[in-house]
């Protein structure tokens, strides 16, 4: 992927300092320190699946390889699954990371410090690893590592393998929200960040879905998108930018949901999943396909 060029701005006369500020680019700086270049080089997937993580969720990591992220579950297509980290600053995690890399090659690591306020960055290196290493795919999915996806209807109902793939598409659960100014809140905005009233139309972070040719437009939008720590919202300003509105899914769930077999069997995500819930929900649907609801 080519990278926009910066061209030398000359300076006019009547800028000011607000209207410089505004056209300040956010460059995306960072390197890759774990990679996975060749992922998608053989064998071309229908959906990559990005989920944000930390060092410590090592659990919730073996747990989706071993459950609903296993890539080797669908014969007739390919599905590839990539953890998402910064660095951490315990040099222990690092190397505890790199080693856990080594042996299931599904790992991605860029440079930034790995922190809640750092989860738009890593967001957007999703979309830059998508971008550069695996455009050919159809769509990608981008949630969080205490999910639980139901991934027959994500991939059958929702994406449809053997129709014509859509282009300029996100899905998720769609929020109409605006900025909290507590400054208690976790998802407090200062006015001076985003001084408007409503943000614009957003998916939740824990999970949503986008056509492929979507990740290179957000990560090249991002470049002079000035950058917020609420990564869901930022995502929403990016689309808005491009003019792609996000299509509202109710199987999309960002809560936690009592388990039941037949409720589990509608959905496409649940929220606030632990590792042991995973294998036992996953359990259950896999020996119970046979019985009806």
């Amino acid at each position: 992927m080519s990278l926009p060029i910066r061209k030398t701005v000359k300076t006019l006369k009547n800028t000011t300092f607000s209207n410089m500020r505004t056209r300040t680019l956010n460059p995306h700086t960072f390197d890759f320190v774990i990679n996975e270049p060749k992922k998608c080089e053989t064998n071309t997937p229908f959906l990559v699946i990005l989920i944000s993580t930390t060092h410590k969720d090592f659990d919730a990591r073996q747990a989706i390889r071993e459950t609903w992220g296993d890539e080797s579950t669908y014969s007739d297509i390919r599905i590839i699954t990539l953890f998402l980290l910064g660095r951490n600053t315990d040099a222990v995690l690092n190397q505890m990371v790199e080693q856990e890399s080594q042996i299931f090659h599904d790992i991605v690591v860029e440079d930034f410090i790995d922190s809640y306020h750092n989860l738009t960055l890593k967001t957007l290196m999703g979309m830059r690893w998508v971008a550069t290493f695996c455009s050919q795919a159809q769509y990608v999915m981008k949630t969080d590592s205490d999910i639980f996806v139901n991934m027959d209807n994500l991939v059958y109902k929702l994406l449809k393998p053997t129709t014509k793939p859509k282009r300029r598409y996100f899905t998720g659960y769609v929020i109409n929200g605006g900025p909290i100014r507590d400054m208690r809140s976790k998802w407090y905005m200062p006015r001076d960040l985003y001084p408007e009233a409503k943000y614009p139309p957003f998916c939740s972070g824990t999970g949503y879905v986008f056509s492929v040719d979507v990740a290179e437009l957000i990560y090249k939008t991002s470049l002079h998108t000035r950058l917020l720590h609420l990564e869901d919202v930022y995502v929403g300003l990016c689309l808005r930018k491009l003019g792609i509105h996000p299509y509202q899914n109710s199987g999309f769930n960002h809560w936690k949901m009592a388990y039941s077999l037949c409720r589990y069997r509608r959905v496409i995500t649940v929220h606030q999943i632990s590792p042991e819930e995973m294998h036992r929900i996953w359990n259950d649907m896999s020996s119970k396909k046979h019985l009806r609801c």
